[in-house]
């Protein structure tokens, strides 16, 4: 296994990476958004070869970031985060809607997303929800609460992932699968966001076993 402890650089972000290792064997760590939030992990990169992460717990792996370069035996390894769809629904046209109306509309959805273990964030009026489960199951859902698809939509997690906050973003792309979270609603404004790893605030309760993996460092 090789241990990674820092990061190297980053190719996405500094092309110069992709030129002065032209002619390298270059591989690939493919990483989900929720494993690149931890400081610890291990996996093989897409050649097979056996990387273990142990770094600093403030550190945050992002995409293009370049783990390893060995110049003696002509190897780049880098990082790509894949991220998860994510269902859009938009709330403004209840802004047209009377007061009652508009709880109302509110409330059943927020009680299908629960009822659903949909874990949400909403930003202004639109709120977003990771893909967990077939598109035309999500479409079903909201078809039976009413919603048209002029009210909704899916987009890339790459275009939602700016807009959100370090907690929002471990909310949405942290493992939702594994969750035992009924719903979360985290609102722009909130005062408990933390970028540090091991911060909680009440909106956020997801459970994860812990990890006690022994690593040693060898060569390629």
């Amino acid at each position: 296994m090789i241990l990674i402890e820092n990061i190297v650089g980053n190719a996405k972000n500094d092309p110069s990476w992709l030129k002065k290792t032209e002619g390298y064997q270059h591989d690939v760590l493919v990483l989900e958004q929720w494993e690149a939030q931890k400081s610890r992990c291990r996996k093989q990169s897409e050649q097979g070869v056996d990387i273990g992460i142990a770094l600093d717990r403030r550190v945050r792996l992002t995409d293009g970031d370049v783990l390893l370069c060995d110049d003696a035996k002509k190897y780049l390894l880098t990082v790509r985060i894949t991220l998860r769809e994510m269902l859009v629904i938009q709330l403004d046209s209840l802004a047209d809607a009377g007061f009652q109306e508009a709880i109302r509309r509110v409330f059943e959805l927020g009680h299908a997303l629960g009822n659903q273990h949909w874990k949400a964030v909403i930003k202004n009026t639109e709120v977003y929800v990771p893909l967990t489960v077939e598109k035309k199951m999500m479409i079903s859902v909201l078809k039976t609460h009413g919603y048209s698809p002029s009210e909704y939509h899916f987009v890339a997690g790459e275009t939602v992932l700016p807009l959100l906050t370090p907690s929002e973003s471990r909310l949405l792309f942290g493992g939702a699968e594994n969750s035992h979270v009924h719903i979360n609603v985290i609102h722009e404004h909130s005062h408990h966001d933390h970028a540090h790893p091991h911060d909680h605030d009440h909106h956020e309760h997801t459970h994860h076993g812990d990890e006690h993996e022994h690593k040693h460092k060898h060569g390629l």
